[in-house]
């Protein structure tokens, strides 16, 4: 166990860029891990209003701020990822508070088991605080491709950006479990899950399983063996406006879970819910009409509140197509009201609305906790 945090089993996961280290962040919170994403707190750290915001305008200077007096990731980053010194400074500031944050999160989690994803795990001191460090790896061209296609780069660009990391082999080297993320989810989930057996000790690990609801309903976690009967539900409940296969469920996993509602063997309703960033955000949203909608609703959304609750969310967003957000007494009844991303109030939540809108749905929001981990520190 730990030495900084005895009563908890730490996965310290790495991996240069778009290895695909987030994926496997999620597959490990599937088999019950809490995840930290240290990159994500890292940008939180120098948003406006929080910790790290005026130290960075003051040692890079105010071109770096955007028109509405957000920092500008992309100028910060052309300035930091060309120039080791910059880099450093930037790290100067950044690495406290996020370590402070992570100390807060982990003290605070209901889960034995943690994992910390971080690009820079080994040159920082979360390397440290970590029982095991866990690589994951694919081939460099693979990792070209992705940043072309995901993040808009180009072929020059994502080169630079892999090179300007340290070396994967280094990373490889120090690694206890290396997963190789270069085939399909399956092939992945396979290495994770085995890797997983072989390393996680005794532990009392909370995971969300099926639990009896009010009423005649129940939720289930999904799983990847769920993926077929998820596809045919999102289908079939959206009248075809959302189709998914079971490929697309499959793939889907290494970013998000399947919240199922039951009623009497069958499943009824379907959620797609995932947390990033301490901001919990349902993209899915469909129930059958022909059970009692609200009642449905209602029991769907206690789940995914306790399971955000258990993630130390901040705040739920929904994105609710037209049918479920014109029952707006429920959603008032429930605490949610419809919001603009813009009118959130946290640069956070804002950037969350805007990454996982859905066409043709409204944003439904709720504050969950009034304690923000970055504000105090």
């Amino acid at each position: 166990m730990s030495t900084k945090w005895p009563e908890k089993y730490v996965i310290g996961l790495t991996g240069n860029i778009a290895t695909g280290k987030s994926v496997v962040r999620k597959m490990l919170e599937h088999l019950g891990a809490y995840g930290i994403d240290a990159d994500a707190l890292s940008h939180r750290a120098t948003a406006k209003g929080a910790p790290g915001y005026q130290a960075t305008v003051d040692a890079f200077g105010k071109w770096i701020l955007a028109p509405d007096g957000e920092i500008d990731r992309a100028k910060l980053g052309r300035l930091v990822f060309n120039d080791a010194e910059a880099m450093a400074r930037l790290e100067d500031i950044v690495h406290p508070l996020v370590s402070q944050a992570i100390d807060v999160m982990v003290k605070r989690a209901s889960q034995k088991v943690i994992v910390i994803e971080a690009i820079k795990l080994l040159e920082s001191e979360l390397r440290n605080v970590c029982d095991t460090v866990w690589v994951v790896n694919a081939p460099e061209e693979l990792q070209i491709q992705r940043l072309v296609e995901k993040r808009g780069m180009s072929r020059d660009e994502a080169a630079q950006r892999i090179h300007f990391q340290s070396a994967q082999h280094q990373k490889l080297a120090a690694a206890h479990v290396v997963i190789q993320n270069t085939g399909s989810f399956e092939q992945t989930w396979q290495n994770v899950t085995a890797a997983w057996k072989q390393t996680n000790p005794q532990t009392d690990t909370v995971q969300m399983v099926a639990k009896p609801a009010e009423g005649e309903f129940t939720v289930a976690r999904g799983r990847p063996r769920d993926s077929a009967s998820i596809a045919e539900l999102v289908t079939r409940l959206s009248g075809g406006a959302k189709t998914m296969s079971q490929e697309d469920v499959m793939a889907a996993f290494g970013e998000k879970a399947f919240l199922l509602l039951q009623s009497n063997g069958q499943n009824v309703g379907v959620a797609g819910w995932q947390v990033e960033n301490l901001v919990a955000r349902t993209t899915e949203f469909f129930i059958d009409p022909s059970v009692p909608v609200e009642a449905g609703l209602k029991t769907l959304m206690d789940e995914v509140e306790r399971a955000s609750s258990e993630l130390q969310c901040e705040a739920s967003l929904l994105f609710l197509p037209p049918n479920l957000a014109a029952l707006q007494g429920t959603w008032k009844q429930l605490g949610y009201e419809p919001r603009s991303p813009q009118s959130l109030g946290v640069q956070a939540w804002s950037d969350a609305a805007i990454e996982s809108a859905q066409p043709s749905t409204t944003l439904f929001f709720k504050q969950l906790r009034q304690d923000r981990v970055l504000r105090p520190i």
